[in-house]
């Protein structure tokens, strides 16, 4: 068995085995456990008591975290040319059309959001097996496609960000970076569960929220006691 590092003993110290914190406690402890040179995103793990593949059950939906990620995501709107000054304006990193889509079409996916309108969909169908298995695809329900493209570009640029159950029945989902304070990461930890626990199914029955975990990037999850978090 290999021996653990000074800094993983440390980390091993702060965080007592079978405990479940509370948010307010698991918010500040993983600042002290994440020792990575660059600033580590913050993330939470959400299971929930749902069966993901009974349509009745998926849980999904969109949330903006009062304090953004932290993290600046390239928006690509893919737009008709009436409207792509209006995206640009809005903060899109790029904005057009036939020229985007032979580009992603040969494989650039050097984006992190794709917004468009829904005239503009049925050209994107084809480009379905580069932007699916990357989470690319605009859908309605994440907000992506949208006639009020300028809304949407703001949105994301603000911290809006989409999340839906994995075939496990978790939602995984990037909440902040290290470098905020506890507070803020508390704020935008409540902010998905209060989304999410309105998102509860009429047809998911006993315990909705299974567990809940905090951790930032390479660190160990810490367990969140649901109970702590008022209004869910």
């Amino acid at each position: 068995m290999s021996k653990l590092t000074k800094k993983q003993k440390e980390v091993a110290g702060k965080i007592v085995p079978e405990k479940n914190y509370s948010l307010v406690e698991a918010s500040a402890l993983v600042k002290e456990i994440t020792f990575t040179k660059f600033d580590s995103s913050v993330d939470i793990d959400i299971r929930l008591g749902v069966d993901p593949r009974k349509a009745n059950q998926m849980v999904r939906g969109t949330v903006a975290l009062p304090h953004g990620t932290g993290r600046s995501l390239r928006v690509l709107a893919l737009v008709n040319p009436d409207k792509e000054a209006v995206a640009l304006e809005a903060g899109a990193d790029f904005a057009g059309l036939d020229e985007y889509l032979k580009k992603i079409e040969g494989g650039w996916v050097d984006i992190d959001v794709i917004i468009t309108t829904p005239d503009v969909m049925p050209k994107l169908g084809k480009l379905g097996r580069v932007l699916g298995p990357r989470g690319l695809m605009p859908n309605p329900k994440a907000g992506t496609v949208t006639t009020d493209v300028a809304k949407a570009v703001k949105e994301v640029k603000a911290g809006k960000i989409d999340f839906k159950v994995d075939k496990f029945g978790i939602i995984h989902a990037s909440i902040g970076r290290v470098s905020f304070n506890s507070e803020q990461i508390k704020e935008n930890a409540e902010e998905i569960l209060h989304t999410v626990a309105k998102l509860k199914p009429s047809s998911a029955k006993g315990t909705y929220f299974k567990s809940i975990t905090l951790s930032s990037t390479m660190s160990k999850g810490i367990p969140v006691d649901h109970k702590t978090v008022t209004g869910i």
